[in-house]
């Protein structure tokens, strides 16, 4: 069963419209209760790195997340914040993320020899870096929404599976084992999102 995590921040209900679209059985858990049948799990995530995990952690769901993802290897799909709080650390914070993959989420630096604009936001291409089941049938036209001031920079190349230009390459999509991130949203990103998503259910 897929289970949408509901900790109080991210787009859940519209992932929960996309697999009923796709005829994709999905819950979503408020609590650990939620959590005891899962088969693969989304964390969704918008705002501040700090308030997400604080609200994770109040949520009660984090420890019993942490068990399934790390000892039982049940497959993870993090989106925007949710995937940034797979680093060890964020600049946007001081609280510790869950340090599933090892890096560091930093903030786009902006110099005075460009105009880049911050939030980076609105519609890029990916380029993917690795042929993997998550990005299967999204072809070189594949357009992904985002909005985003800071960047997962993965401290091992082998974790990234794709690239995105915005002022230079950034990891858009990483991975290690059963654990999957997404800076993008694919439930903003039309057929893009939901092929990405389906691929995900079917991994």
């Amino acid at each position: 069963m897929i289970t949408i995590i509901d900790y109080g921040m991210g787009n859940i209900k519209a992932f929960a419209d996309v697999y009923k679209k796709l005829k994709i059985p999905a819950v979503i858990a408020k609590q650990v209760e939620g959590l005891k049948n899962a088969s693969k799990v989304i964390l969704s995530g918008v705002g501040a790195f700090d308030n997400a995990m604080h609200r994770l952690n109040k949520s009660g769901m984090l420890k019993f997340l942490d068990e399934i993802v790390t000892h039982r290897h049940v497959p993870v799909l993090g989106i925007c914040v949710g995937m940034q709080m797979f680093a060890c650390s964020s600049e946007e914070g001081s609280l510790p993320g869950l340090g599933w993959i090892d890096g560091e989420v930093k903030r786009f630096n902006p110099s005075l020899k460009n105009s880049i604009r911050l939030p980076h936001m609105g519609w890029n291409n990916i380029k993917p870096i690795k042929s993997i089941g998550l990005l299967e049938g999204l072809d070189h036209d594949a357009r992904f929404y985002f909005l985003h001031s800071y960047y997962f920079q993965c401290q091992k190349n082998e974790n990234i599976l794709a690239v995105t230009d915005y002022d230079g390459e950034f990891a858009c999509v990483v991975n290690s084992g059963n654990i999957f991130g997404v800076q993008f949203h694919p439930e903003k990103s039309h057929q893009w999102g939901i092929q990405l998503l389906k691929n995900f259910a079917e991994l």
